[in-house]
């Protein structure tokens, strides 16, 4: 544990890509793996849009949007990431045209490092 006493901050990578693109639709999902050595137990991913992108629909987590900040959280079968383990999720969005990938991504309030 850290010094100060709470759970140490997950160690993780985020990779965000668009698997398709239509007019004003994409696709797009984020891998999220553990780089730690510890599992994270229950996740929190957040991101945030640039060019007033909306998640639409999404899969593999509980998606919800407030302005451009994105939150997808764990589901019961997808709570625990373990040491070196990843898990995937996806969603559809729709954008004005301009589609930029986030930049940073956070876990449970930690950086993840962009793969």
């Amino acid at each position: 544990m850290p010094a100060g006493g709470g759970p140490a901050a997950p160690a993780c990578a985020a990779g965000y890509s668009v698997q398709s693109q239509w007019g004003t639709g994409f696709t797009a999902q984020v891998t999220v793996a553990n780089t730690g050595t510890s599992p994270i137990e229950g996740w929190a991913l957040k991101f945030a849009f640039g060019a007033g992108q909306r998640v639409t629909q999404g899969w593999n987590a509980a998606w919800s949007q407030s302005g451009p900040d994105v939150t997808a959280r764990n589901l019961d079968w997808n709570r625990t990431i373990r040491p070196g383990g990843s898990v995937t999720i996806g969603f559809n969005g729709s954008s004005g045209g301009a589609n930029p990938p986030p930049s940073a991504f956070t876990v449970n309030g930690a950086a993840c490092t962009a793969r």
